[in-house]
């Protein structure tokens, strides 16, 4: 944790201090505004770690409000900074093209006018990703599939994945959901990890709300990396007065079809749908919950439908080019099999800033129908 928090300040820092560059035309020859602007920038890049010490330490109010400051700061800064980025790389590439043609230099760009052209774009696009974050879209995927139980003609889940619930999304955010949900009329709920992200104290009266949800499959849940940030004991026991069927390395039958889970890496407990998988019946409609849109080539074939989350398609753009990186299969349908699929969600909430780029919220209704013969 300590390398973490360490890898952090210094990235954090780094991305400051990149924006105090290109900023830097823009401001006034005075020690006295340069000292107040350090001083700022010091304490947005604590805000973070901050917001968790005073959340443990009880102090909810001032937890919640250094959240916003500092999400919200965060928010900005990313897209100051990938901007600032690019316009540093543009200037590298015109430094180098001036070594062979001195008449290059004409396109170097840094100065008051590209400052003032980036920060009106940080922010207008800062506030319509504030926007956008509460948006939340109802995506429909229709499946059309095989082995549906004798009798069922059709089969709807619901998934929901990255709620994040705690000191920014709470009550105002969980009731759409709820309210939507129910009125999406699902069979089964699937939740794919990191519906909450906080200490107790700051999720008090969220856990009975989902009792108003209650599919006739039943609602299932399995444990994302922010579960284990928030605390194990903690993240049960909110599940489970939520009404959830929490799988950890666990498989059921429910209504003719299988549902399977396996917990986060972070868990430590993690041994893999392979193994889990390799009991299943192939006959039957097989759903795999794992938090991480990661495929496991040696299952392909063993489960119908594997449901992800965790990359937020990025959340804000252009983080969607780096999380793409790690994971490739990070929004949408992906057809792995002939009758074997990886649904990715972009989130029904979000992480940190509450901030959304070319990412909207989703609330996912997948549509399992029997297969024709032309199908």
């Amino acid at each position: 944790m300590r390398l973490f928090l360490l890898a952090f300040l210094l990235v954090y820092s780094g991305m400051h201090l990149l924006v105090w560059w290109g900023v830097r035309p823009l401001l006034p020859p005075s020690r006295r505004l340069r000292l107040l602007l350090l001083g700022w920038a010091v304490a947005m890049t604590a805000a973070p770690p901050l917001t968790r010490l005073l959340e443990r330490t009880g102090l909810g109010e001032a937890a919640v409000a250094t959240a916003w400051i500092g999400y919200l700061w965060m928010g900005f800064l990313w897209l100051a900074f990938a901007l600032f980025t690019a316009l540093a790389a543009w200037n590298g590439l015109v430094r180098l093209a001036g070594l062979r043609d001195p008449g290059m230099s004409r396109w170097f760009l840094y100065g008051p006018r590209p400052a003032l052209c980036i920060l009106f774009l940080v922010a207008l696009s800062g506030i319509s990703a504030f926007f956008e974050a509460r948006q939340l879209r109802v995506e429909t995927v229709q499946l059309a599939v095989s082995s549906l139980p004798p009798g069922r003609s059709q089969l709807r889940i619901v998934q929901i994945s990255d709620l994040h619930l705690g000191l920014i999304n709470h009550t105002p955010l969980l009731k759409e959901v709820i309210a939507k949900t129910k009125g999406l009329q699902p069979d089964l709920v699937a939740v794919t990890g990191d519906l909450l992200d906080a200490q107790p104290d700051h999720l008090e009266g969220l856990a009975p709300l989902w009792q108003e949800v209650q599919p006739p499959l039943g609602k299932f849940a399995v444990i994302g990396n922010h579960e284990v940030y928030a605390g194990r004991e903690h993240a049960l026991h909110f599940l489970e007065t939520a009404g959830f069927r929490l799988l950890i390395d666990d498989m059921v039958e429910v209504g003719g079809i299988q549902v399977a889970g396996v917990p986060d890496p972070a868990w430590g407990s993690n041994r893999g749908e392979t193994a889990l998988l390799a009991t299943s019946a192939p006959a039957k409609v097989t759903l795999l919950l794992k938090h991480r849109p990661w495929v496991d080539a040696a299952a392909v074939g063993r489960f119908t439908l594997q449901l992800s989350g965790h990359a937020h398609r990025g959340q804000i753009f252009p983080f969607t080019l780096l999380t793409g990186l790690a994971y490739p299969l990070q929004d949408g349908l992906y057809r792995l099999d002939r009758e074997c699929w990886l649904y990715t969600s972009r989130g029904t909430g979000s992480w940190g800033p509450p901030m959304r780029l070319l990412s909207p919220p989703e609330l996912t209704l997948i549509e399992l129908v029997a297969a024709t013969k032309e199908q």
